[in-house]
C-alpha cells in the first residue's frame, strides 16, 4: 500500500487581500495532487471524502493517521491554519508547508521551512508548473524519509519531554475507519497464521493502512511468521517497523529474536545493549539477552559426538559463560519479580554452576528468597490464569529441590492444561533431556522426562509440511485473442513457445520432488503446467479470481478459447495439480486507496506468487518467464513479475519471445 497524504487548504475560489481571485481547485488538481502522486503517496483533501457525517470527523481522523500533512499557506484561511494546529499537536513530524505568493509570511512559523509556487492568473503558473511538481515532490520525499530527529512540529520541538499519543489509544472516535480497516486486515493476517501460509502473510502485511498502523501490522505479521519458524521473513517484518519507529522497543527485541535465531548472535546482543543502555531496567530485553547467554555456554559444551562426561566437564569448565548468563537473568528477576520466566531460568542455572562446578556460587545467599519469589509470582499467575507454562514452573521449581513423586505430580498437572500442543510438551522434554544430558539431579530429571513422554507417546506428532526441493515460479503472455491487431503470442507458434519452456525446465534440473507456481492463464501458464505436469512436478495454480471470472478474463479470450478452457480444466483435475488457491477466499477482498479504488487484482496476484516462491526458500526458487521484453496490455503483467522478481532475488530465465519467433 502507498503512503497516505492528506491536503490542508482552501477549497474552491477566494481572494487575496488584494482582490484577485485564486483558484485553488486547479492548484490541487494540477501542482498539490500531482506532486504528491509522484512522491508516490496516495493523496486526498477533506471535500473529497465520501463517508457521510460530520466533515470534521473525517478531517480530525485524518490529521492524526495521515503519513504527511501537506497545508497550502497562500491565504490566512482559519480552517487551514486550526487544522496544521491539530497536527502538530499530536504529531511531531509529517507536515509539509507550501504556499504561493503572498506578501508577508506568518510570523507562527516564520522560520519554518515552506516551498513556494508560482501562479498567473489565479492558478498555476504554466512555466513553473514542472520544476514547482518536482520541487514539491522531491521535499515531500525528504520529510518522510528524515529520521526520527526531524522534528517538525513546534509544539514537540519547544516541549522536548511531550510524548506522542499512544496510537492504540486513537482507536476510539475520529479514528475509527482506520482502525476498522485495520480490525478486518488483522482478521486475514490471524486465519493465514492459523493456516500456516507464510506466503499469505507477506502478501497481507504490505497492504495495512497508513505508517501509524502499519508499525502495528509489520509487529503482527512478524509475530506470525514468527511463530511459524519463518525467521528471515519476521525479520524483514520487524526491521520495517524499526524504520518506521525507531523507538518501537517492541520491534526492536524481536528483530533480536530473529537475528538469534539465524545465527547471528553477535548483531542480536548488539541490539539488546542497544536497549539497556537507554532503558537499563527492560525485564523482556534481560530475559532475551539472558536466553542469548544461556544458548552461548551451551553452544561452548554441547557438541555432537561427545561422551556425557565429557559435556559434563567441558559444561562446567565454561563457569564464566554461565555465570554471564545468570547474571542477565537475575538482573531481568530483580526489575520485576513477577516474570517467573527470568525467575525459574536463573535458579535453574545457580544450582548447575554449583553442581557442575562443587562451589558455591556468587548468589547462593539468595536462593531461598529467589525460590520463594519464583513460587509466589506462579502462584499469582495461575489465580489469574491457570495456564499450562506457570504449572510447568512448579515442576522445574520440584526438578530443583523436591523429590521424584513431586516432580512428576507438577509436570502432570501441567500437562493437563496444555489442549494437546504438541510443541509446548515437547519443549518441556527438550530442556529435561539437556540437564540429563550432563547428569544433574538424574532422579528427579528421569521422572519428568518419563512424565512427558508417556505424554508425548498418546499424542500424534504434528505432520511436516511437504516441502519442495526446488520451486519454479512462471509468468508469461497469453495465446492473442483473435482480434489482437499488433501479434505477440500468436497461436501457431504454441509448439515453439512449449518446446522452449520444456527445455528451461530441463536445463534448471526440474524433477518430480520440485513445485511448479503459476496462475493458469492461456499461453504461457498453461504451457509451462503442462510441462511441469509431464516431469511428475507437482503445480499449483494461483488465481486472481473467481474461478468463473478467471476463466472469462484469461483463458477464453484467446483464440481457440474454449480448446484452452479444457485444458485448463484438465490441469485443475490433474491428481498433481494442488487445489488451486483463489485469492479473494485466501487473502480477502482487494485493499482500496483512499478514493475507494480497488488495486490491482492481477498484480496483487503477482506479488503472492512471488511470495509463495520465496517462502519455500530463496535458495530454492528458479523464475521462468516468456515474454518480448515490453508492458503488458494492462497492470499486473509479466513486466511487473519480471520486476518484483529482480528486486528480490535477481535469478530470471527469460524466454525472449523476440528471438523465438
Amino acid at each position: 500500500m502507498k503512503l497516505h497524504a492528506f491536503v490542508a487548504m482552501p477549497f474552491g475560489t477566494k481572494a487575496d487581500p488584494d482582490g484577485k481571485l485564486i483558484y485553488f481547485n486547479r492548484i490541487y488538481d494540477e501542482l498539490l495532487r500531482p506532486a504528491l502522486e509522484k512522491a508516490g503517496l496516495d493523496v486526498i483533501r477533506a471535500d473529497e471524502e465520501q463517508r457521510a457525517g460530520d466533515i470534521r470527523v473525517d478531517m480530525f481522523q485524518e490529521l492524526l493517521m495521515a503519513d504527511l500533512v501537506l497545508v497550502d499557506l497562500t491565504l490566512d484561511n482559519p480552517n487551514v491554519w486550526y487544522e496544521l494546529g491539530v497536527r502538530h499537536a499530536l504529531r511531531a513530524r509529517g507536515v509539509v508547508l507550501t504556499l504561493g505568493p503572498r506578501g508577508t509570511k506568518p510570523f507562527d512559523i516564520y522560520t519554518d521551512r515552506k516551498l513556494g509556487y508560482h501562479l498567473k492568473d489565479g492558478a498555476p503558473d504554466p512555466d513553473f508548473l514542472a520544476a514547482d511538481i518536482d520541487a514539491l515532490a522531491r521535499m515531500t520525499r525528504e520529510t518522510l524519509a528524515a529520521g526520527p530527529e526531524r522534528i517538525v512540529s513546534p509544539v514537540y520541538s519547544l516541549l522536548p519531554n511531550l510524548i506522542e499519543p499512544d496510537w492504540k489509544s486513537l482507536r476510539a472516535g475520529a479514528a475509527r475507519t482506520f482502525w476498522s480497516q485495520y480490525d478486518d486486515w488483522s482478521a486475514w493476517i490471524e486465519r493465514a497464521r492459523k493456516a500456516e501460509r507464510p506466503e499469505d502473510i507477506l502478501v497481507l502485511a504490505d497492504e495495512a493502512p497508513v505508517t501509524a498502523l502499519r508499525v502495528e501490522a509489520k509487529l503482527l505479521a512478524g509475530k506470525a511468521l514468527f511463530a511459524g519458524k519463518h525467521f528471515n521473513f519476521a525479520l524483514e517484518q520487524f526491521e520495517t517497523a524499526c524504520r518506521f519507529d525507531p523507538t518501537n522497543l517492541d520491534a526492536a527485541r524481536r528483530r533480536g529474536m530473529c537475528l538469534q535465531r539465524i545465527g547471528r548472535s553477535d548483531d542480536a546482543r548488539a541490539i539488546y545493549k542497544k536497549i539497556l543502555a537507554d532503558h537499563p531496567r527492560e525485564v523482556e530485553t534481560w530475559a532475551l539477552l539472558g536466553r542469548l547467554d544461556k544458548d552461548a555456554w551451551v553452544e561452548a559444551w554441547n557438541r555432537d559426538g561427545s561422551t556425557p562426561e565429557q559435556k559434563r566437564s567441558d559444561a562446567g569448565y565454561e563457569d564464566a559463560l554461565l555465570l554471564t548468563a545468570i547474571e542477565s537473568y537475575v538482573t531481568a528477576f530483580r526489575a520485576a519479580p513477577g516474570h517467573y520466566y527470568s525467575g525459574i531460568n536463573a535458579l535453574t542455572l545457580i544450582h548447575l554452576y554449583r553442581d557442575l562446578t562443587g562451589q558455591p556460587s556468587p548468589y547462593d545467599a539468595q536462593l531461598a528468597c529467589m525460590a520463594g519469589g519464583v513460587s509466589w509470582a506462579t502462584g499469582c499467575e495461575l489465580l489469574a490464569s491457570n495456564n499450562y507454562w506457570g504449572r510447568a514452573t512448579l515442576g522445574d521449581l520440584a526438578v530443583l529441590d523436591g523429590d521424584a513423586a513431586t516432580v512428576t505430580r507438577a509436570y502432570k498437572d501441567a500437562i493437563a492444561l496444555a489442549d494437546r500442543d504438541w510443541f509446548s510438551l515437547d519443549s518441556t522434554l527438550g530442556q529435561l533431556r539437556l540437564l540429563q544430558s550432563i547428569g544433574f539431579a538424574p532422579d528427579r530429571v528421569a521422572a519428568g522426562i518419563a512424565t512427558f513422554e508417556r505424554a508425548l507417546g498418546r499424542l500424534q506428532k504434528p505432520a511436516e509440511s511437504w516441502k519442495p526441493e526446488k520451486v519454479f515460479l512462471f509468468s508469461g503472455h497469453m495465446i492473442d485473442a483473435p482480434d489482437r491487431k499488433q501479434p505477440r503470442f500468436p497461436a501457431d507458434k504454441e509448439p515453439i513457445a512449449a518446446a522452449a519452456i520444456a527445455k528451461a525446465l530441463d536445463d534448471l534440473g526440474a524433477t518430480a520432488a520440485d513445485l511448479a507456481l503459476t496462475q493458469g492463464a492461456s499461453g504461457g501458464d498453461i504451457l509451462f503446467a503442462e510441462a511441469a505436469i509431464a516431469r511428475g512436478m507437482k503445480v499449483q495454480l494461483l488465481l486472481p479470481l473467481p474461478e468463473p471470472e478467471f476463466i472469462t478474463a484469461s483463458v477464453l479470450p484467446a483464440a481457440n478459447g474454449d480448446d484452452w478452457r479444457k485444458r485448463f480444466l484438465a490441469l485443475r483435475d490433474n491428481p498433481l495439480c494442488l487445489p488451486p488457491r483463489v485469492m479473494p477466499d485466501e487473502l480477502g477482498p482487494l485493499p482500496r486507496d483512499s478514493h475507494g479504488n480497488e488495486l490491482n487484482a492481477f498484480e496483487r496476484c503477482n506479488l503472492w506468487l512471488l511470495n509463495s516462491a520465496l517462502a519455500c526458500g530463496i535458495k530454492r526458487t528458479r523464475f521462468i518467464c516468456l515474454w518480448n521484453g515490453s508492458g503488458g496490455d494492462g497492470p499486473g503483467g509479466t513486466q511487473h513479475m519480471v520486476d518484483e522478481v529482480k528486486r528480490r532475488t535477481g535469478q530470471v530465465t527469460w524466454l525472449d519471445t523476440r528471438k523465438m519467433w
